[in-house]
């Protein structure tokens, strides 16, 4: 690919390195002003200029192979100076330009090489400036994807710090504020969603989505949980955070009251987590804790509310698990519906005097009246706490997964 005419005017190029060099940053400063590439000091530039000239004109003079590793540290470097690679790539095409400007120079003015040869010298300068380009890129990506990572790392440290309820001061707040890119100020929320399974999300993409709403969130995922501190901007946020939760969680999903202060966002972890379990344990239901008072107060202590689930539901929990089910689901629809047999009848597809006779059967069963207040609260208890209760395999769906 190079001849020694080729030879020859590369090195007679490498005299000037200093000067194309200062001439090609002072090239680079004049046309690539409008898109802020001052970002880089005069002496940087220079010196990036100084070894890409050098790098062309050795591998064209045959002396070494091209040095992409020098293109990937300045690549590096302008992504660790925050400088966008468009801007880095309209500089390259700017010195590029005056590279081959000089040498065309050169080459009339000497008398060095003919029109032929000078031809073949672009094609082997093109090469070059591609390997180096492409060298420059490369550095750039990797620079920004372990910014990128480190950046990942240092938002899921502060997140965790913040959930574990440790103390910060006025400062470490704010810096942490920052760090996570949402305001010093709040009101915040606390998210907890259950994973579908060790190591996976519960709530894929979710920072994209909520960022599209305008909603600015951080998120840590734990073993069994993946949890998240929201920022509140308007009352409007809310229902849109729970509408994209809703669309995406696979598993139940709690909601802490609103606070604002960061260094109480441990507390609001720890009602983000009741409301979580105020849910149902067989559903992808979003829970927030101050919409929800009687799935929190039953999940709020669930030892009490099963041994409460026990007493009170015991005798229809001991039924066939068709009859149980039909039971528990129509005391509930009842319930949604206000004390309602009509609206019930409705949603169940049944008539009216069917589900007076389910209730009936279920008042016999717990001895609790549908008529009176007391009965009516113990009931309400005992199926939240019951519908919270991730129910066990039953001995034929464990039967029928043996079997596949």
């Amino acid at each position: 690919m190079v001849d020694k005419e080729i030879r020859a005017l590369a090195t007679v190029l490498l005299e000037r390195v200093g000067e194309l060099a200062k001439e090609m940053a002072a090239r680079i400063r004049s046309g690539a002003r409008e898109y802020h590439y001052d970002a880089v000091p005069d002496e940087d530039l220079e010196e990036a200029c100084r070894t890409h000239v050098g790098n062309a004109l050795q591998a064209l003079t045959g002396q070494v192979p091209l040095d992409t590793a020098a293109a990937a540290d300045i690549g590096r470097r302008r992504a660790r100076q925050n400088v966008p690679l468009p801007t880095v790539m309209t500089a390259y095409r700017v010195g590029v330009k005056y590279f081959w400007e000089s040498v065309v120079a050169e080459a009339t003015t000497t008398a060095l090489v003919g029109n032929d040869v000078l031809v073949a010298a672009a094609t082997a300068m093109w090469e070059i400036q591609d390997g180096i380009t492409e060298g420059m890129v490369s550095g750039y990506h990797d620079e920004v994807a372990r910014r990128l990572l480190a950046g990942d790392q240092e938002r899921s440290a502060l997140v965790e710090a913040l959930l574990e309820g440790r103390s910060m001061d006025a400062d470490a707040v704010w810096s942490a504020a920052e760090v996570l890119r949402v305001p010093r100020e709040g009101p915040f929320t606390v998210v907890a969603a259950e994973v579908p399974g060790i190591g996976r999300q519960a709530l894929p993409d979710i920072t994209a989505l909520l960022t599209r709403r305008g909603i600015r969130s951080a998120w840590r995922l734990r073993p069994d949980l993946q949890l998240g501190i929201v920022h509140l901007r308007t009352p409007r946020d809310l229902p849109d955070l729970v509408e994209v939760l809703g669309q995406r969680a696979e598993r139940r999903v709690g909601v802490s009251p609103s606070y604002d202060d960061l260094n109480r966002t441990g507390d609001a972890l720890r009602f983000a987590k009741v409301a979580m379990r105020g849910g149902d344990a067989e559903s992808s239901a979003v829970t927030v804790f101050d919409d929800s008072p009687l799935a929190v107060a039953t999940a709020g202590a669930p030892d009490v509310m099963a041994r409460v689930a026990a007493k009170v539901l015991g005798p229809v929990e001991a039924l066939p698990a068709d009859e149980r089910a039909l039971l528990l689901d129509t005391l509930d629809i009842w319930f949604d519906c206000g004390g309602s047999a009509e609206e019930a009848a409705k949603q169940l597809y049944v008539h009216p005097n069917t589900v007076r006779t389910r209730l009936r059967r279920i008042a016999e069963r717990t001895g609790r009246s549908l008529t009176d207040p007391r009965g009516i609260t113990e009931l309400a208890l005992a199926l939240r706490a019951v519908r919270q209760t991730p129910r066990p395999p039953t001995s034929e769906s464990t039967d029928d997964t043996r079997k596949s």
